[in-house]
């Protein structure tokens, strides 16, 4: 820099200045900075080249100083200057996040997962009250980790926490999922904090919570269990072909075309709409209350595609599939379980959603977890009746046969399972499934969303600033402090 003239630095400046603005772009819109080829022939070069190349046709500057006469030592476009810089943005993120904290209490939460290149990541955010008291949830850091034990996290984290002078000893919350490393009670994550901090209580985020208890108990009954896996064979077997997926909404459209013009289903804006068999996702339970829901409402339609497929395709792999899931889904147990889960599921999607939502009021949500208890309690106790005459009704609309509910239950095509027990079929389906899959939600429901951590939640509610303190309670403010933080 001594021996650069006033011209030389500013030119310099003016090439860093362009990185420095196209790395602040393509990082906010979280674009990749590389192409796969970045020679000079390329036709597209990588987003942060070509974002150059777009800030030189605004400025004569930037095109005659970066893309043409930059010395080859102070380009400023290389993969390591990019990262530098991307370094250096990220380090005055966390220095203001660390100033606003102050000298305040805070939070972590905190997951871990691995990435493209097989390297376990550990994903940090802070969450706290600013100078100004608004409630701040700022993502600080990922911090690559050799393994995913408890104690190689707590070490991972203290270091950061440390190195921004964040002391553990203001540590009031933990937030993770449920894996035995973090939420263990000996030598979990939560537990090593406790240690150094007692005050540092740990949440479970209620949202998991939920999924974890109705895939548990999904998981407790063996027909329900199977149920699953041949929903998503008989989705596949529509969703995974192009054909398939056309046929079955050409055959949608034209039958509400037909009740239309029956005057049999009303029109307006955005209804009769057409749509297709729901995939149920791993992490998100609505999803499979929405894939239930769309295989009920469409299933006439999906029998006739799988029925067409068995007729007109020309392997015998997709026709054998396509008769297997016909088989399936026209089976008075899988009926059965289907519209049994949909109540069940029905009753806590409400919970469900609430708990996903970014804004939410903890204390109606805790209301919603005994409402849910309840509404499922009240079903086991009082729908049995119903739901077997819906399900008859549905099977007899649509040609499937139904059993005689007091006939010996066989497992499969053999001998009765239990004969020295006489097991009827209507013991299996309302003890074994009906009564089985609700006592194991009931019960995950009970063991996952604990007394202790709903009192913590609903008495610091207490503390809510919004409507002029409306919730503020004093007797809830000494049980808070006497319990929770003597």
């Amino acid at each position: 820099m001594e021996k650069q003239t006033l011209e030389q630095i500013s030119n310099n400046r003016l090439r860093l200045k362009t990185s420095v603005n196209a790395v602040r772009w393509l990082t906010f819109q979280a674009y990749a900075f590389r192409g796969h080829d970045e020679c000079p022939e390329s036709r597209n070069r990588g987003n942060f080249i070509e974002m150059v190349k777009i800030l030189a046709t605004y400025n004569d500057d930037v095109a005659k100083l970066v893309l043409e006469n930059a010395p080859k030592n102070a380009k400023y476009t290389s993969p390591q200057i990019q990262k530098e810089i991307l370094h250096v943005l990220a380090g005055k993120v966390r220095s203001k996040i660390r100033e606003d904290i102050g000298d305040a209490k805070f939070c972590i939460l905190v997951d871990e997962a691995r990435d493209e290149s097989k390297r376990e990541q550990m994903a940090l955010v802070l969450r706290f009250v600013d100078r100004d008291d608004f409630l701040q949830k700022r993502f600080f850091d990922i911090v690559q980790v050799k393994d995913t034990t408890s104690l190689t996290l707590k070490n991972a984290l203290s270091t950061v926490l440390s190195h921004y002078n964040l002391s553990v000893q203001d540590l009031r919350g933990q937030g993770y999922n449920g894996t035995s490393n973090m939420r263990g009670a000996w030598n979990g994550l939560q537990a090593l904090f406790l240690n150094d901090c007692p005050y540092a209580y740990y949440v479970h985020c209620l949202a998991h919570r939920l999924q974890l208890a109705l895939v548990a108990s999904s998981r407790e009954v063996i027909p329900v269990h199977q149920f699953f896996s041949k929903l998503n064979f008989i989705i596949n077997i529509i969703g995974a072909s192009c054909k398939r997926n056309d046929e079955l909404q050409f055959t949608q459209a034209a039958e509400i075309a037909h009740l239309i013009a029956l005057d049999e289903i009303e029109t307006s804006r955005g209804a009769n709409q057409i749509g297709s068999l729901q995939r149920p996702g791993d992490t998100r339970w609505s999803s499979h209350f929405d894939s239930v829901c769309s295989l009920i409402r469409l299933f006439g339609l999906t029998c006739s595609v799988l029925r067409s497929t068995i007729k007109d395709e020309s392997t015998c792999f997709q026709r054998g599939d396509a008769d297997s899931a016909f088989d399936i889904i026209t089976s008075f147990e899988f009926m059965f379980i289907l519209h049994l889960v949909k109540d069940i599921m029905g009753a806590s999607n409400i919970l469900c959603e609430a708990l996903q939502q970014k804004s939410q009021d903890i204390l109606n949500a805790m209301h919603l977890v005994l409402t849910t208890k309840n509404i499922i309690l009240k079903l086991r106790e009082d729908e049995w009746n119903n739901l077997l005459g819906v399900v008859k009704s549905f099977c007899e609309r649509h040609n499937i046969d139904v059993p005689d509910m007091s006939a010996p239950y066989t497992k499969g095509k053999g001998r009765p399972r239990h004969p020295q027990e006489n097991i009827l079929l209507e013991h299996h389906y309302r003890i074994d499934i009906f009564n089985g899959t609700i006592d194991s939600q009931l019960q995950e429901l009970n063991n996952r969303f604990s007394e202790k951590v709903v009192e913590l939640i609903v008495l610091s509610s207490a503390l809510d600033p919004r409507d002029g303190y409306k919730l503020f309670k004093i007797d809830d403010i000494c049980k808070l402090a006497n319990n929770c933080y003597p």
